[in-house]
């Protein structure tokens, strides 16, 4: 059974995932959880030197670049919760397209979502099927949550596969990046979070906006969750005042051709 994205983890990685602490990632037998403190004032978080250098040796990314008005929306649907669809249509209204990173989980019981998000456009990326610490597993390990996925998101919807994966709870190691590459997978995190990830924790569009609007930069790679009906109703206001602020949105497949194919 899925778990709630970061259940289980103690209150420093909570915080760590949600980028509220000073520290760039904590290591733990092996393990690093992703985190960085938040942006403002439109300057990108920086996520040290020594996680720049791992990321840009494994072909990962968490942003884009910082002299282009960009941002890049994904969100992280383990289960449904009622609210997809109404961000689904904020999309459509507005021509974007998103990158969804899903569980196993999620297309077993959402399979009519998930059809709908390949049929507008977007971009499904492997959150794995089980939503394991990735970090404790093997390659071989690896491999088998990956692809379970995969085989299963082509019989639910029939995508041949994925390209962009994502680590349950922002957990990887090395280990993690490498196999992902020799496998096919390229891992995108991100440069823009917040705590949203508790249905039962309503605390309003206002909230998502607000959270959005403080944290957005050139190159943003934003993270959210469908699990409440914060991000729903915060989302239009934001993508509109992005817009008026200069911004555009683009794809991962763009963010990756800018990072890996400049302009000669």
């Amino acid at each position: 059974m899925f778990r709630n994205h970061l259940a289980g983890l103690g209150l420093a990685a909570v915080l760590i995932a949600a980028g509220l602490v000073m520290s760039p990632f904590t290591a733990e037998a092996g393990e690093f959880h992703w985190g960085f403190k938040k942006a403002t004032d439109g300057v990108p978080p920086d996520a040290g030197a020594e996680m720049n250098t791992l990321l840009e040796n494994n072909g990962a990314l968490y942003k884009g670049s910082p002299d282009k008005k960009i941002v890049y929306l994904t969100f992280d649907n383990g289960y449904e919760a009622g609210y997809t669809e109404s961000i689904l249509d904020t999309l459509k209204k507005e021509d974007i397209s998103a990158t969804f990173f899903l569980t196993g989980h999620y297309l077993e019981s959402a399979g009519d979502l998930v059809n709908r998000m390949v049929k507008d456009g977007h971009t499904i990326g492997n959150h794995s099927y089980g939503h394991p610490n990735m970090a404790q597993m093997s390659p071989a390990e690896m491999e088998a949550e990956w692809k379970k996925f995969d085989d299963r998101l082509r019989e639910v919807a029939g995508v041949k596969r994925t390209h962009y994966a994502r680590p349950p709870e922002g957990i990887f190691n090395e280990q993690v990046l490498k196999t992902g590459n020799k496998l096919g997978y390229r891992h995108i995190f991100w440069s823009v979070a917040f705590v949203d990830w508790h249905r039962d924790r309503k605390l309003g569009g206002q909230y998502a906006y607000n959270e959005l609007i403080k944290q957005l930069h050139p190159g943003a790679v934003i993270l959210m969750h469908t699990v409440s009906p914060d991000n729903s109703d915060g989302l239009p206001d934001f993508i509109r005042d992005a817009k008026k602020q200069g911004y555009t949105f683009g794809t991962l497949d763009e963010l990756v051709e800018e990072a890996f194919l400049p302009e000669l």
